[in-house]
């Protein structure tokens, strides 16, 4: 589900076919230290001109959901970045001042905030690449995968393709949209919006080998803090997508965070499939072909 650095990451870049490339670019983000500002999700809405949510366009309010501060709910066609506040009630940390405690069989608790900024994951082993029937999505120069939206035709064969949720069709538009780690901005030596307004470094970006090894001392650091659910997620390349382009130290299970425990590329079984259907067209084609002959005699 979630583990340490396993070896090293493929490089999906050179097997879209590109030669001598950049290194291969991501996110890592530090959910310990994020408090919710919503920084990254207006500077992404900003840069990329994405409509606001709310109830419609003729209407301005800006409404929360009912989850806590969320004012989005999940990553969407206008959503690229997602802020999650979860409130949790834990033990408390409490420190003995030398007074009797009042009742003896009451368990003190106190309210626990995690938070956390969610983004399209940039998967080494992208499903949403396979099942495209264009080529509207694309393996980029930097490892990222981006939707040429001049090519999508809105089949919509990425959406349920997509093990975490996030690629989406617009209303009114149909084609698919998706974060694209900022890529005018990557061409002209630039950070992602998001990274670039995030107050607290919980937004890191850079290359992956690099983040992945920052996110293991972070990780080490953690624990020995105390923090026994400190976990990585999605940072070993032996998980069901190869490890992904945009990674998290989540301070409990993923399920809390709104993240798939065990994400698979849903395209895996392709090969085989393909392959038991060649056989079993064969088979068909021998059996038609055996049935001619003996009629023929």
């Amino acid at each position: 589900m979630v583990h340490r650095l396993s070896g090293p990451l493929p490089d999906p870049t050179a097997d879209a076919g590109y030669g001598e490339h950049p290194p291969r670019v991501g996110f890592f983000t530090d959910t310990s230290v994020c408090i919710g500002c919503k920084a990254c999700q207006v500077a992404c809405k900003e840069w990329n001109a994405l409509p606001a949510d709310g109830p419609g366009p003729d209407v301005d309010v800006l409404e929360l959901t009912g989850q806590s501060y969320d004012n989005t709910g999940a990553l969407g066609a206008s959503t690229y970045r997602h802020v999650a506040f979860i409130e949790q009630r834990v033990p408390a940390r409490t420190v003995d001042l030398g007074m009797p405690a009042v009742d003896a069989r009451a368990e003190a608790t106190e309210v626990r905030w995690l938070m956390s900024s969610d983004v399209c994951k940039h998967c080494t082993h992208a499903a949403c690449l396979d099942v495209c029937p264009t080529g509207a999505l694309i393996r980029t120069e930097h490892g990222t995968v981006l939707v040429q939206q001049d090519v999508c035709n809105g089949c919509g064969y990425c959406i349920p393709a997509c093990p975490y949720g996030v690629i989406d069709q617009r209303p009114g538009d149909g084609r698919a949209f998706k974060c694209t780690m900022c890529h005018d901005r990557l061409g002209a030596g630039l950070m992602p919006a998001c990274a670039t307004a995030c107050p607290t470094g919980s937004i890191q970006f850079g290359p992956l080998d690099e983040l992945r090894e920052r996110a293991d001392e972070r990780l080490r650091v953690l624990q020995q803090r105390g923090e026994p659910g400190a976990r990585l997620y999605g940072h070993d390349p032996a998980d069901g997508v190869g490890g992904d382009g945009a990674f998290f130290l989540l301070l409990d299970e993923p399920e809390v965070y709104g993240l798939p425990p065990d994400p698979v590329v849903t395209t895996r079984d392709l090969p085989s499939m393909w392959r038991h259907a060649a056989v079993a067209a064969l088979t068909v084609a021998g059996t038609v072909a055996a049935a001619f002959l003996r009629r023929s005699r």
